[in-house]
């Protein structure tokens, strides 16, 4: 089927375009009105494993804020749910894993689970997404990093500098490494599932990766999604989001990603000089700036699409959007990269 807006994948590609293409990060959930009065009624992970459910939450942005693709509605935990650990998720506290891996012994309760088993409702969900879009927007697959899941499966909460998951890297190496690899081959056979599922583009987390000294980030982080990359870059336009890593973007560009997120503490300008001109870059507004007036986020689009000089740029937020934003202050984003050109 072929797809109406393309703008993303040609962008992807280094075409040139008639317009900056826009999505942002976290669009498909908790400002939209709609999406809170699924939340009211299912369980988190009940929404995320209730194809009918994903689709409608997927779509929701397409529909009611004009992004330029859908992403998938799930979430980077339900790998390690499907290697085995219990996954919570405490609404407005996040998600806790109450028996996380503290040891080697520890090891044999995960798993490379068969994806097809574990993981089934995510690929039906996508199919069922490709269906109900009918080609209008290109479909967004993703998972977490191997580290950015480590972070979680050995902290086993949330965190915002993640020491023990660190520790348990600086002390017990081997088995970090070990834990590694079982969740890099987990999630390359999950991404190829969600890119025969149907999804256009396939986009990598790692949340936690600017935690790391760029030499820690090259051995806990980058070796593992340069395996992710290499796997599928050949099928599928991938791009990899890590949060905080500006130091490593020349390495990350150097992988065959299409695609770079970056947050919004990098100058376009130095970012491109890094990223060299064979990578798209996507990028940076502050999602906390989308609480400013209107006519405010109407011109910081604007200075942000000037600094990124129009070609190879996706405009997206740095991070995901806060609960906490007005719709049409989402909309007046997207609204402002559309008109502007």
């Amino acid at each position: 089927m072929s797809i109406k807006n393309d703008l993303i994948l040609r962008t992807l590609r280094g075409e040139q375009t008639e317009r900056t293409p826009v999505w942002m990060m976290r669009q498909a959930g908790r400002y939209l009105p709609q999406y809170m009065v699924l939340r009211e009624k299912y369980g988190f992970f009940e929404r995320c494993q209730t194809p009918a459910l994903a689709t409608e939450i997927t779509l929701q942005p397409v529909d009611i804020v004009g992004v330029d693709a859908a992403i998938l509605f799930s979430d980077i935990l339900v790998v390690p749910q499907a290697m085995g650990l219990e996954v919570q998720l405490i609404e407005s506290k996040g998600p806790v894993l109450p028996d996380p891996i503290k040891t080697l012994n520890d090891l044999q309760r995960v798993t490379v689970p068969d994806v097809n088993d574990r993981l089934h409702y995510v690929f039906d969900a996508i199919r069922m997404i490709k269906q109900e879009l009918d080609g209008r927007v290109p479909l967004i697959g993703f998972a977490g990093a191997p580290w950015t899941l480590l972070c979680y499966m050995v902290q086993g909460k949330g965190s915002k500098t993640f020491d023990e998951a660190k520790a348990f890297c600086y002390t017990q190496p081997e088995t970090a490494h070990r834990l590694l690899q079982m969740i890099t081959d987990t999630t390359i056979a999950y991404l190829k599932g969600q890119v025969k599922a149907g999804a256009d583009i396939i986009q990598i987390f790692d949340s936690w990766g600017g935690l790391l000294s760029p030499a820690d980030f090259e051995t806990y982080s980058l070796q593992y999604i340069r395996q992710i990359v290499a796997a599928l870059k050949d099928e599928v336009p991938t791009i990899i989001f890590a949060k905080g890593a500006w130091f490593a973007i020349e390495e990350m560009a150097a992988t065959g990603a299409h695609g770079l997120g970056i947050d919004w503490c990098i100058k376009p300008k130095l970012a491109r000089q890094f990223a060299g001109p064979d990578v798209t870059l996507q990028g940076n507004f502050d999602p906390a700036k989308l609480s400013a007036p209107i006519p405010v986020i109407r011109q910081e689009v604007k200075t942000m699409l000037e600094a990124f000089g129009g070609h190879r740029h996706i405009a997206n937020l740095g991070h995901g959007i806060l609960p906490n934003i007005p719709v049409d202050h989402a909309r007046a984003f997207v609204d402002a990269v559309k008109e502007y050109s």
